[in-house]
């Protein structure tokens, strides 16, 4: 068994401990969080399990002196990208394999920035762990997944990955109103569409589809539209949004090859199904993940998940982190290195059926 720590009981957080527990290669070691109210309670009380044994705790110090051999970070590295950074350099260095969707520009080692990159070399030199990134929305859906279907197609003119999804369902308040701008006025710039964020996120995605096609991007364009309430609309979680706020938000990441938008990762968000009605839909009415392969034959597969009592948004978050987890045995064998999304292979659930 692979002792394996899970950083973070967020939404990212509670779907990585179920992951680790049902794998039957791993075993929870630790369940690190920084919330005072959360140490003490069982991992499996914070995660929608039955009692496991293992208590929240927040010495990380002691954690990592036990020499687990992997490290789910599930922490969010929204508006604390260096925090996040230096917390998973500490783990690579202490000999961890870390998996994590919380730094972006890292999805692609090969692009990465040389302030990330290096570091991280040097943190696996040094302890002998290794590192892989990938996105919770989800990013197997955005690289490995359409790169697949490319395979079973005769002619390519466009590939194109979707996120459709309306916000209303999802647990993170703060996100929703200000990270994505939900219910703020219309000249309100949220940070998720600031010019070059959407770059930075998905950029590297975009980046790695070319490759897998052997095709060079000459240049990543952005697209963003917003559309407001036409009227005000009432969430079960966040209150009201009020007539004339963002009540939805398109936006595209395009690789552009050879002078045309040919690999395209779409973004399509609501806070109500009513807002921007004509802009795509998902068949559930909440959430779908889409690849459509533009060309001779057209492929277009919808996927949907869900998880904790039917939530669509919890289903994105367990297949990201099932993709993440699911890997660390392979990890582990492959040893100390940085890896992406087609270093690592997508393997069947063996021993998982009917467990």
């Amino acid at each position: 068994m692979i002792p394996t720590v899970v950083w973070g009981t967020g939404n990212v957080g509670r779907a990585a401990i179920r992951a680790v527990h049902a794998h039957p290669e791993l075993e929870v070691a630790a369940v690190v969080v920084r919330d005072p109210d959360k140490v003490g309670r069982d991992a499996g009380e914070l995660a929608d399990l039955g009692p496991t044994g293992v208590l929240a705790t927040d010495d990380l110090d002691a954690v990592l002196a036990a020499r687990p051999r992997a490290l789910v970070y599930a922490v969010t590295g929204d508006g604390r990208d260096q925090e996040a950074f230096a917390d998973v350099l500490r783990a690579v260095s202490a000999g961890c394999v870390v998996v994590t969707p919380s730094l972006y520009p890292l999805y692609d080692p090969r692009n990465a920035p040389a302030e990330m990159i290096e570091p991280l070399e040097a943190a696996v030199a040094e302890g002998g762990g290794s590192f892989f990134g990938s996105g919770v929305d989800p990013g197997w859906g955005n690289d490995i997944l359409p790169a697949l279907l490319t395979g079973v197609g005769t002619t390519i003119d466009e590939v194109r990955c979707q996120e459709i999804f309306d916000y209303s369902t999802y647990d993170a308040e703060d996100s929703v109103r200000y990270l994505v701008g939900m219910g703020q006025p219309m000249d309100y710039e949220p940070l998720m569409t600031a010019p070059s964020v959407p770059t930075m996120v998905w950029g590297g995605q975009v980046r790695m589809i070319a490759r897998a096609l052997g095709v060079e991007v000459a240049d990543i364009k952005e697209t963003v539209d917003r559309e407001p309430l036409e009227a005000a609309v009432e969430t079960a979680t966040m209150g009201t949004f009020d007539v004339g706020t963002q009540g939805a938000v398109r936006f595209e990441v395009q690789g552009i090859v050879e002078g045309e938008a040919r690999i395209v990762i779409e973004h399509v968000t609501r806070i109500h199904p009513s807002a921007a009605p004509d802009w795509p839909q998902a068949p559930n009415g909440v959430g779908a993940h889409r690849v459509v392969i533009e060309g001779r034959p057209r492929i277009e597969v919808t996927l949907e998940a869900t998880d904790e009592g039917g939530n669509p948004a919890a289903g994105g978050n367990a297949t990201a982190v099932g993709r993440l987890v699911n890997a660390i045995d392979w990890l582990v064998e492959a040893g100390p290195g940085i890896y992406d999304a087609f270093d690592v292979p997508l393997r069947p659930a063996t021993g998982r059926l009917g467990s």
